[in-house]
């Protein structure tokens, strides 16, 4: 995966605008679905006497029924429409953070390889991850523990110098966290 040059303002707003009509498509349908299945599945017979018993029976069922109904269908919806261009910067930045997620699993290994052993592969990797951490962090206004990933990154590049490795954020590939982490295990 390459970084790409994301414009802030139209990924927040596309963003907020992906989150509201989720949220509002789930609970439309979420309703329908509930409102559906106890029309068809629930018990009519039951009287205005019973209906103010407490010991009636519960329409929990069908509306759980209906949320998880709903659920799938935003989910597929949203499956669907992730390579859509509208989609393009959100989906982009949702795949960035799920590579941080694979890299920060395995963090650990990475930099012992990259700071003790001077691992080419695992320099690359670590310029790659805070260079992507950074983007993120400023599209998100995640501000707070930015100054930590500089000097993380400053490390990193302090440590290539050092070897005279030239790093680049385009070298990176995702295979080769599959290749650093076969690499440590034999």
């Amino acid at each position: 995966m390459q970084l790409q040059n994301i414009d802030k303002t139209l990924y927040r707003q596309r963003l907020n605008r992906i989150i509201i009509s989720f949220i509002l498509s789930l609970t439309l349908l979420s309703l329908l679905f509930g409102s559906l299945f106890i029309s068809v599945f629930s018990d009519n017979s039951i009287n205005f006497e019973m209906a103010n018993n407490t010991d009636a029976p519960s329409n929990f069922s069908y509306n759980l029924a209906g949320v998880i109904c709903a659920l799938v269908v935003c989910a597929a919806l949203l499956h669907r429409l992730r390579k859509t261009a509208y989609f393009h910067q959100v989906y982009y930045v949702w795949q960035l953070k799920q590579l941080h997620n694979k890299i920060y699993r395995k963090l650990n290994i990475i930099n012992n390889m990259a700071m003790e052993n001077g691992d080419h592969q695992a320099l690359i990797i670590l310029n790659f991850y805070y260079q992507s951490l950074k983007q993120v962090y400023q599209l998100d206004d995640n501000t707070l523990t930015m100054s930590s990933v500089n000097q993380k990154h400053q490390a990193v590049k302090e440590k290539a110098e050092q070897q005279q490795l030239q790093l680049d954020k385009e070298q990176f590939t995702e295979n080769m966290l599959k290749d650093i982490t076969q690499g440590e295990e034999e």
